[in-house]
């Protein structure tokens, strides 16, 4: 696709469309990474800065809107995140690393962040506190970027490290803010790190100082937040620390905080700077995002969720905007990823039925949006499996819902199904096209996402609704959202797999070792075997915080139970073959987890195949390993539970 800058983001599309009864595309249309990964929009609207795949290799991209190249290449073994701008003249890139600090630390290995700098006045890109030793290089954390004295400055978390002569060591783990000149790449500092066995959190106000600061102890849940003067603004206590800053006010005057009340429920709360009483923010609404001016950290406007999602501005013309584009793209999932800060142009990001991922640049005033960029070229719209939204009730009554995907072409009738659990577990899927699901639709299968309880696309209590509940009624309303679609007919429940990642990995070992007679078949991607283990290596690698292991024992509930929803610990009486698969770099579920499965399914005698992937990490990064990873796990089911 082309649009008026003069040339196509992603890969170039395909000059021919697939027809619903020619032969499905391949595996690796599905599994590779994304042609367009992000796309930000400089200041001024004249320019746009990408991540995108050429040649099957993750490349960064600029140009200007006559279609002039002003930066590009290839990252390399590089895991870029994102990508956004630093005034007009100025690109940042968010990457991270798999590194080992060495044996004096808590984990193995950790993924680290950076910045990369990159001047478009023909200056070598760099990385921020690239220039000192005094600092480690990585970044902890983006506080927004500010234009002091015509001057770029970014403010980052960063880790002070101690020079000497014999070396150079770090000082400690937690995190100073720094304001950094990114022409030159000189850091200072703005605020002091927490003392030991706290965490910190600010927000930068539009001149550049720092106008809050929430201050949080790990050992007894204490939190304050202060004021630029110091003055404190609330306190309370939350042994899990389930307490945030999200943003200043609309008209920067006030403060915006999230907290965890006495029920569990999720507030939010918003206090003058000056001081006063906090009271509640968007009381009853269920919010599904905030948009904040990044110039200035103040907020926009927010999108409420549910069946009556609806986009709110409190300036009266960007509410035009977002209300024109919302319905312009009214069939398609939509989401504003970036815009100009006179909201003049904004890029959209659309998804869904018909829409394998599409990037668009909307020009406001001119009402129109121009296509820039395809996510997967290689995937036609009459080739995207139909996706629909399931309500059911689980044994107990609990309403929940699913996301169905079925196979493109095909009467939805009696089909094969993957049972396709999400991570987290405090995750949601929903209407939107998801690679795995669509790459199963296409070899026959319905595919299903169940909204377990636990998930967060419902109220708090439907979220709290899965505590304590690993491996029972967590893992029961898959098997429930499984017998509603066969009571609907469309799967033939004797025809079941079970197929996740991360916590949707432990979800799949679960079916069939904590269940039985349920599924033909499980694939674990980083998935968890022991929740034990999982327990203390989170608890080891937190430095004992206790903070850490409150909030571990209310979701899991008491360590004493956890060999009784551990798979590992009932390989002996796996039904059916397992997959194992996992990135030897993952440092979220570590490859330990796969590796004790293997072993207990081994020495119990049972069907299993342990695939691990080098080099790869827990979100499956790296092209060529998600092609892998998506191969084996087809392969498998179709083995096991054949489409036709």
């Amino acid at each position: 696709m082309r649009s008026r800058y003069g040339m196509a983001l992603a890969c170039p599309v395909l000059l021919f469309a697939y027809s619903s009864a020619r032969a499905a595309p391949p595996l690796d249309a599905y599994g590779d990474l994304p042609g367009v990964e992000d796309v930000a929009i400089s200041p001024n609207g004249h320019a746009l800065a990408s991540i995108i795949q050429v040649a099957g290799q993750r490349s960064v991209m600029v140009i200007d809107n006559t279609g002039k190249l002003l930066a590009s290449g290839a990252t390399g073994e590089a895991k870029v995140r994102g990508i956004g701008w630093a005034g007009d003249q100025t690109v940042l890139i968010t990457k991270t690393s798999t590194v080992s600090l060495g044996p004096e630390f808590a984990a193995y290995k950790y993924e680290l962040a950076g910045t990369i700098i990159v001047p478009l006045d023909g200056r070598k890109s760099e990385q921020v506190f690239g220039r000192t030793e005094a600092i480690a290089k990585t970044t902890r954390g983006r506080y927004g970027i500010r234009q002091i004295d015509g001057r770029a400055v970014g403010y980052f978390g960063g880790i002070a490290m101690d020079v000497t002569k014999s070396g150079v060591y770090f000082r400690h783990g937690r995190a100073t803010l720094y304001a950094v000149d990114l022409a030159t790449n000189s850091p200072r500092q703005v605020a002091r790190p927490p003392a030991e066995d706290h965490y910190r959190d600010w927000v930068i106000d539009a001149a550049g100082n720092v106008a809050v600061t929430l201050d949080i102890s790990a050992s007894s849940g204490l939190w304050t937040m202060q004021n630029a003067a110091g003055t404190e603004l609330a306190r309370g206590i939350d042994p899990t620390g389930e307490v945030s800053l999200l943003c200043l006010g609309k008209d920067g005057s006030s403060v915006i905080y999230s907290i965890q009340d006495e029920t569990g429920d999720s507030r939010w709360l918003e206090v003058p700077l000056a001081g006063g009483t906090p009271a509640d923010f968007l009381p009853g609404k269920a919010v599904d995002r905030l948009y904040i001016d990044e110039r200035n950290s103040q907020l926009l406007g927010y999108r409420l969720g549910g069946e009556s999602a609806e986009t709110i501005m409190f300036d009266p013309y960007r509410q035009s905007a977002v209300t024109r584009i919302f319905r312009a793209f009214q069939k398609r999932e939509v989401k504003l990823m970036d815009w100009t800060p006179d909201f003049s142009k904004i890029i959209v990001r659309t998804s869904g039925n018909g829409d394998s991922g599409t990037w668009f640049l909307v020009d406001v005033a001119a009402r129109k949006a121009d296509p820039i960029g395809d996510e997967r070229p290689g995937i036609p719209s009459d080739q995207v499996g139909p996706i629909s939204k399931v309500v059911f009730k689980a044994a107990d009554g609990l309403e929940m819902d699913g996301i169905l995907t079925v196979p493109p072409g095909r009467e939805a009738k009696g089909l094969p199904v993957v049972i396709l659990p999400h991570g987290g577990p405090s995750m949601y899927d929903s209407l939107v096209f998801n690679w795995w699901a669509q790459a199963f639709a296409s070899r026959g299968y319905a595919v299903f996402q169940p909204n377990f309880r636990g998930s967060t696309n419902r109220s708090d209590a439907f979220k709290r609704a899965g505590y304590g509940e690993w491996g029972r009624k967590m893992q029961s309303d898959l098997s429930d959202g499984l017998a509603e679609l066969a009571r609907l007919g469309i799967v033939d429940p004797r025809r079941a797999c079970i197929v996740g990642a991360s916590y949707g990995g432990y979800a799949a070992l679960a079916g069939v070792t904590l269940q039985h007679g349920i599924y033909r078949c499980a694939v674990s991607v980083a998935g968890v075997s022991d929740v034990e283990l999982m327990y203390n290596t989170d608890v080891a690698e937190s430095g004992n915080s206790r903070m850490t292991w409150k909030s571990l024992r209310k979701e899991l509930g008491d360590p004493k139970g956890y060999d009784a929803i551990s798979p590992r610990r009932f390989a002996a009486s796996a039904d059916a073959p397992v997959m194992l698969i996992h990135g030897k770099d993952d440092t979220v579920v570590p490859f330990r987890q796969s590796q004790v499965m293997a072993s207990a399914l081994k020495s119990a005698g049972k069907p299993y195949e342990l695939i691990a992937l080098p080099g790869e990490d827990h979100y499956l990064s790296r092209g060529e390993t998600r092609k892998r990873m998506l191969t084996a796990a087809v392969a498998f089911v179709e083995k096991n539970n054949p489409a036709d």
